[in-house]
């Protein structure tokens, strides 16, 4: 059925592709033909290896590449995001989060459900081990409001006590790309990508693991302070790869307090609680 459906599947389907995944190929529409043919080809991938080594990951997460771009640094449709060099327990909190359906997108879904836990964790390490420079940010600050964007640097830097809104980079790193080993970077992202995921977060329709200290943040920004963050963040480029801070770094600039957001994604990380 897949390789009648997406030829150039013939050879990537392994008997043992679950049915479910080659049905959905059949009612899809054409319009999203790429991203459905990448679910045949990293089904029968990922089926046929059950165990991943280092040396050849390259090759069992290729299928990944037909969404988030060669090496994993970012799809070439300015959405979907980066993989490379995120943090390893991020990347694989997230998998599990789609897999645990905390996170809701049938395409990743339906790719992660066969697969076990310990070939999850190679794919996060394989891409959180590539260190693949960013390109500039897409958008500039022409024909953006300059009280927008200072706006959004206040609330990504600082926060806003009055709104009990800690700083974004009090979790995410004052260098904003990200804490080891389950913090991601904001930056290097685009703006669909963020203004989606923060409204998911508002929505419900993205959780983490409890307390979700993102869902508690997000839900006490208004409209007009959502964009301003997510167009902040959208025009702000990592210098070099964007490595993840370390967890003694971080700690080291962020004083913790009893007051700190507690994050069950990142257990090991809080940051200071604003006070209205």
């Amino acid at each position: 059925m897949c390789a009648k459906a997406w030829p150039r599947c013939a050879n990537a389907a392994h008997p043992n592709t679950p049915e479910v995944v080659l049905l959905l190929l059949d009612f899809h529409s054409a319009g999203l033909a790429r991203a459905w043919a990448s679910v045949c080809v990293l089904a029968g991938v990922f089926m046929a290896n059950v165990h991943a080594a280092p040396s050849d990951m390259a090759e069992r997460t290729r299928a990944c590449t037909h969404c988030h771009g060669e090496q994993g640094k970012a799809g070439p449709d300015g959405y979907y995001p980066r993989l490379a060099g995120k943090p390893a327990g991020y990347l694989y909190n997230q998998l599990q989060n789609f897999k645990q359906r905390r996170r809701h997108y049938d395409l990743m879904t339906h790719l992660i459900d066969p697969l076990s836990d310990d070939y999850l964790r190679d794919m996060a390490m394989y891409f959180s081990s590539l260190k693949v420079p960013y390109p500039p940010a897409a958008l500039t600050s022409a024909g953006m409001a300059p009280e927008v964007l200072l706006r959004g640097k206040t609330l990504v830097t600082q926060g806003d006590a009055r709104l009990g809104l800690p700083a974004c980079s009090s979790c995410h790193g004052h260098t904003l790309t990200g804490v080891q080993p389950n913090v991601p970077g904001l930056v290097g992202l685009p703006l669909d990508y963020l203004n989606s995921q923060l409204g998911a977060w508002q929505s419900g329709q993205r959780q983490a693991h409890a307390p979700d200290c993102m869902a508690q943040v997000v839900k006490r920004l208004s409209p007009a302070d959502l964009m301003a963050v997510t167009h902040y963040l959208a025009r702000q480029t990592p210098a070099g790869v964007g490595a993840p801070l370390s967890e003694e770094v971080h700690r080291s600039l962020v004083a913790k307090q009893d007051t700190a957001w507690r994050c069950g994604s990142a257990a090991g990380v809080s940051a200071e609680k604003a006070k209205p």
